[in-house]
């Protein structure tokens, strides 16, 4: 679990995150949203350490990265899992010496051992074993996905974020890797953390989600709750659409 205590964090005078504070947990989908401008990408890449707050406390699992050293940071980063937004694969590398190349870096396995876990987190995510020797050009986006979310878990990481993760998919696939993170979560308790403004995104796999408005946390609940909130701010910005006014207005009526 992820503990945030009453942070704040500015840039030249400017509060962009004001008093948060917020629970992360195991085996979890826990979801931040938000306008752009709301603070929710500075939340995230403060929760990861990329921002050093002004002050307040994040804990993982009782160890506040806020009063880390950058050595021990580096070191927690090992059990954190990161699924970039553009997936970030290296376009020199196989699909196969993508996922292998954290372990390269961090691991003390044999190669044996490394080549077992990288082929078993490559079934995992279905990725078949005809496609592990192509390039990451060479195969389809949503194959690039599940590879990225392949070499993101193959450290087995506590800790798992995920930045805009269906960004550049089309419907049906995003609905597969949104299935995809839910079920690892689940699968092995990990805090996962999705950064996203994709609506579907948040009512399939919401488990937690934490609506960030003005730098502030505004509202925070699950899929389901958010159908029956009367929170104004939060209703404007996921109900936005002429077709999620009518969803929410049959959840009423039923």
């Amino acid at each position: 679990m992820i503990e945030v205590r009453d942070i704040v964090k500015s840039f030249d005078g400017n509060v962009v995150l004001n008093h948060v504070s917020t629970e992360l947990h195991d085996g979890e989908v826990n979801m931040i949203i938000g306008q752009s401008g709301s603070g929710k990408t500075v939340f995230m890449k403060s929760l990861i350490g990329l921002h050093n707050v002004d002050s307040g406390s994040i804990l993982y699992d009782g160890r506040d990265i806020a009063r880390m050293k950058n050595k021990e940071i580096r070191a927690l980063h090992r059990e954190v899992g990161m699924l970039f937004q553009g997936c970030a694969l290296f376009d020199s590398l196989t699909v196969m010496e993508n996922v292998l190349f954290p372990m390269e870096m961090f691991a003390h396995h044999s190669r044996e051992e490394m080549q077992a876990r990288a082929e078993f987190c490559l079934r995992r995510v279905e990725i078949p074993e005809r496609v592990w020797n192509l390039m990451p050009s060479e195969i389809s986006g949503g194959q690039q996905k599940r590879v990225a979310i392949a070499r993101a878990s193959v450290l087995e990481p506590k800790y798992l974020f995920c930045d805009e993760p269906n960004s550049g998919l089309d419907p049906k696939t995003s609905l597969v890797i949104d299935a995809l993170i839910q079920d690892i979560t689940r699968e092995y308790k990990i805090c996962t953390i999705v950064n996203s403004h994709d609506m579907n995104s948040i009512m399939e796999i919401g488990d937690n989600i934490i609506f960030m408005k003005g730098g502030k946390k505004e509202w925070q609940g699950s899929r389901h709750e958010i159908m029956n909130s009367d929170n104004e701010a939060l209703n404007d910005f996921v109900f936005a659409s002429e077709l999620f006014k009518k969803v929410k207005a049959a959840n009423k009526d039923n």
